[in-house]
C-alpha cells in the first residue's frame, strides 16, 4: 500500500527518500585527481610525506596532528616558505600561488580518500525517524528490488515509475515493483556516470498520457567511435511497453563525446506556462559550458513537442545552439521551479565541495539568462584558477567540503511554501532546507543520516 498522504499541518513529514538508497557500488564522484597537481606533489613531496600522506621522512598527515597548523592558510604557507631547518625547502618562488592553492586541494583530497576508505556503514533500521532544525522525518522502505534507481515520478495516487541507470524503467503499482521493466526503451549508454536518467510525466499526463526520459544516447561518429550524449525523447506506456516514442530534442553528431566519463545532466521539468527544460553536463569539458555553439554544459528549453521556442535567448544567433536557456554549467542534476515565484533552480556538485544551487536570472543588458557552477577562486581540474567571466551570476553554496560529492534534485514542496529540499550524493542523506531572504539563502541544514548508500531525490509521498 502506498504511504500516506503528506500533510501540511502534519508535524512529522514522511518522504520517499529511501526508494533512492542505491544498492550498487558507490559512483566516484569525488575521485582524487591525476594529472600536473599529483605529479608535482609526488615529484617533490610524497619523498618526505608518502605517496598518500602517510608520512615517511616526515610525520603522516592523516593523523590530524600540526606541528604548524592545518587549515588551508597554514598549509600553503608551509609549502610557500617552507622549513629549511628541517629539510623542508621553501617552494614559493617555484611555485605560483595559484598551483600551490591546488596542492592544498590536493592533501584535502587525499586526506577525504583515505577517511573514506576507514568509514564503516551501518545498515539503518527499516523505519526511522531524524529530527532537523525545522521538521521531524520519518524514513520507511517502500519498494525494494531496485538496482541503482535513479528517478521517481508519481502518475497518480497509485501508480508511479521508476528508472534504473543500467537502462530500465519499471512500474509502480499500489506500492509492488511489476516483475519486469517495461519494454521497448532505447539503447542506453551506461559506461562510467551515463545512464538513464529521468523520468517525468507531461502536466497533463491525465489526458495525454506523455511520459519523458533522458537517457545517455549511444552513437557511433564519423570515425567510429562510440559516443554519446544526454537525449530526451517521450512516450506512452500501454500493455508493458512504451509506446508512440518520438525524440524532443537529440544533439548533432558532432557534439557527441566518447561514451562512459562523467558529467551528463539529465534532468527535466516543466514550467508553469507548459515549457520543457532540461539539463546537460558539460561531459568533463569545462569550457564547453561557456560556448554556446555546444549544447553540453547548459540548461536547454523547448516546447512539450521538442518546437524550440521564438523567445528563446541565443535562438537568432546562428552559431549558437538555440535550445540554451542558461549557460555555463558543470553538471546540474536536479532542476526545479519555486512553487511561489516559479524561479527556475538547478542544483549541481562542485569539483571538490562547493555544491551550488544556482538561478537562472535575466541579465539586464544582454537579456540572456547566465549562471555560473564553480565558486569564485576554485580550481579546475588541471591545478588553474577557473576563468570566470565577470558578466556571469554567482552561485549560492549550498555546502563546501561537508558535502564532498553532493549531487541534488531541488525539489520545491508547495507544503513548505519557500523552503526546498535536495538530496545528497555523499554517504548518507542530506536534506537541507532553503529559505530565500532577498538576494540571500539562508542554509538551514537538516540532518545527515548515516545510510549504507546514497540518496539521489527526494519527493513528498502522494
Amino acid at each position: 500500500m502506498l504511504l500516506p498522504r503528506l500533510h501540511l499541518l502534519r508535524p512529522l513529514l514522511t518522504l520517499a527518500a529511501v526508494a533512492f538508497a542505491l544498492t550498487s557500488p558507490r559512483l566516484t564522484a569525488q575521485a582524487v585527481r591525476t594529472g600536473t597537481v599529483a605529479e608535482r606533489f609526488q615529484l617533490l613531496c610524497a619523498n618526505c610525506h608518502g605517496k598518500n600522506l602517510e608520512g615517511a621522512q616526515a610525520p603522516s598527515m592523516l593523523d590530524d596532528v600540526w606541528t604548524n597548523g592545518g587549515d588551508d592558510e597554514s598549509l600553503a604557507k608551509s609549502i610557500r616558505t617552507g622549513f629549511p631547518d628541517k629539510g623542508m625547502p621553501a617552494w614559493g618562488d617555484a611555485i605560483p600561488d595559484k598551483e600551490i592553492r591546488a596542492m592544498v586541494i590536493y592533501i584535502r583530497e587525499l586526506r577525504a580518500k583515505a577517511a573514506r576508505e576507514k568509514t564503516q556503514f551501518v545498515k539503518p533500521a527499516d523505519s526511522m525517524t531524524a529530527q532537523s532544525q525545522l521538521h521531524a522525518y520519518q524514513l520507511n522502505p517502500w519498494v525494494g528490488g531496485l538496482k541503482e534507481p535513479w528517478s521517481l515520478a508519481f502518475l497518480s495516487p497509485t501508480q508511479a515509475v521508476v528508472t534504473e541507470k543500467r537502462g530500465y524503467l519499471y512500474l509502480i503499482e499500489n506500492g509492488k515493483l511489476a516483475d519486469r521493466p517495461l519494454s521497448g526503451l532505447p539503447a542506453v549508454d551506461t559506461g562510467g556516470q551515463a545512464g538513464l536518467y529521468e523520468v517525468v510525466p507531461h502536466p497533463d499526463y491525465a489526458k495525454n498520457g506523455w511520459l519523458y526520459l533522458a537517457y545517455s544516447d549511444p552513437q557511433q561518429n564519423a570515425d567510429g567511435a562510440k559516443v554519446s550524449l544526454t537525449r530526451i525523447i517521450r512516450g506512452k506506456i500501454k500493455d508493458g511497453a512504451l509506446i508512440d516514442q518520438q525524440t524532443i530534442y537529440q544533439g548533432k553528431l558532432e557534439h557527441y563525446i566518447k561514451a562512459g566519463g562523467v558529467h551528463f545532466g539529465g534532468r527535466i521539468a516543466f514550467d508553469r506556462q507548459g515549457y520543457l527544460f532540461f539539463t546537460i553536463g558539460e561531459r568533463g569539458q569545462g569550457k564547453h559550458a561557456q560556448d554556446i555553439a555546444r549544447p553540453n554544459g547548459k540548461v536547454h528549453r523547448l516546447h512539450d513537442d521538442g518546437r524550440i521556442p521564438a523567445d528563446n535567448p541565443f535562438v537568432g544567433d546562428p552559431k549558437a545552439v538555440p535550445t540554451i536557456w542558461s549557460y555555463g554549467h558543470r553538471n546540474p542534476q536536479g532542476l526545479a521551479f519555486h512553487p511561489v515565484t516559479g524561479e527556475l533552480f538547478d542544483a549541481e556538485h562542485g569539483p571538490r565541495g562547493g555544491d551550488v544551487q544556482v538561478a537562472a536570472h535575466r541579465d539586464g543588458e544582454s537579456g540572456h539568462q547566465r549562471v555560473i557552477c564553480r565558486r569564485p577562486g576554485d580550481i579546475d581540474l588541471t591545478g588553474h584558477l577557473a576563468q570566470l567571466p565577470d558578466a556571469l551570476v554567482d552561485p549560492r553554496e549550498l555546502g563546501t567540503g561537508a558535502f564532498q560529492a553532493g549531487e541534488g534534485e531541488v525539489e520545491g514542496l508547495a507544503e513548505m511554501r519557500a523552503e526546498q529540499q535536495a538530496a545528497d550524493l555523499a554517504a548518507g542523506v542530506s536534506l537541507r532546507q532553503e529559505i530565500p531572504d532577498g538576494e540571500e539563502v539562508a542554509q538551514r541544514l537538516a540532518h545527515l543520516l548515516p545510510l549504507d548508500e546514497q540518496v539521489r531525490a527526494v519527493h513528498p509521498v502522494l
